[in-house]
């Protein structure tokens, strides 16, 4: 998808610009509206028992406990867009080997090293991290939906294709949609990522059942803040 590619898809879910393929205020303007939704469904304990189910469980005490976990927060802002987080250090590493490089002319957006992660910081009342989002995108649309961290388990765009989709953007659609693609997310990240499907059964009250699946999820930092116990007593 290129940026005119992207107008186009702008316009087709109810934006009015024009598709001349230069990205600029309209379009980021454009970006950040047609993606609010302050409507969006809730998960329901019926679709929660589904996922539950993918990943082999009959219960879903399982799912809900990782859910509490690693949920952080909700799935939304209080502006109706999905959370996201903006990870400057991939769209660096992925633009780096397009034609659109900016390397170190915009730190905001593009960084070597991860970090920036900030959430108003020029006080415009503009989620930074979508405010990011809607720059990257009037460049390189592939690459800036690939660099961010999408939704209620904050599961990294470039996952789109396990994810079941055919493009990021569908992916980040979907998350905008429905809480349900969130809890989608989670199950194919640990199905077809992170191959975490025996560790996730393995999961009790006991926080050694726990191990397992909170490294694979977290990382080697798991035990220093207490991912495992923390799964556990949420079972």
């Amino acid at each position: 998808m290129n940026v005119k590619e992207l107008q186009q898809w702008l316009n087709s879910k109810g934006a009015n610009i024009v598709a001349d393929g230069v990205g600029g205020p309209k379009t980021r303007d454009a970006f950040i509206k047609v993606f609010t939704n302050k409507k969006a469904d809730a998960v329901t304990e019926s679709q929660i028992l589904d996922i539950a189910k993918t990943l082999g469980d009959t219960s879903t005490r399982r799912i809900k406990a990782v859910a509490k976990v690693e949920s952080g927060s909700g799935a939304y802002t209080n502006d109706g867009l999905v959370k996201i987080l903006w990870e400057r250090h991939l769209f660096y590493r992925y633009i780096k080997r397009t034609v659109y490089f900016v390397g170190y002319k915009n730190q905001y957006i593009s960084h070597p090293e991860s970090g920036g992660y900030t959430v108003d910081l020029n006080e415009n009342n503009i989620n930074d991290s979508w405010e990011k989002l809607s720059y990257a995108v009037c460049i390189d649309p592939d690459t800036a939906l690939q660099s961010i961290s999408v939704g209620k388990f904050q599961v990294l765009g470039k996952y789109y294709v396990q994810m079941g989709y055919k493009h990021p953007i569908d992916m980040l659609w979907d998350a905008r949609n429905s809480e349900y693609a969130h809890y989608k997310m989670l199950a194919n990240y640990i199905l077809k990522v992170a191959n975490l499907k025996p560790a996730f059964l393995k999961i009790s009250t006991n926080p050694e059942d726990c191990r397992a699946f909170a490294k694979g999820y977290n990382g080697s930092m798991y035990a220093k803040y207490d991912y495992h116990t923390k799964i556990a007593k949420a079972m």
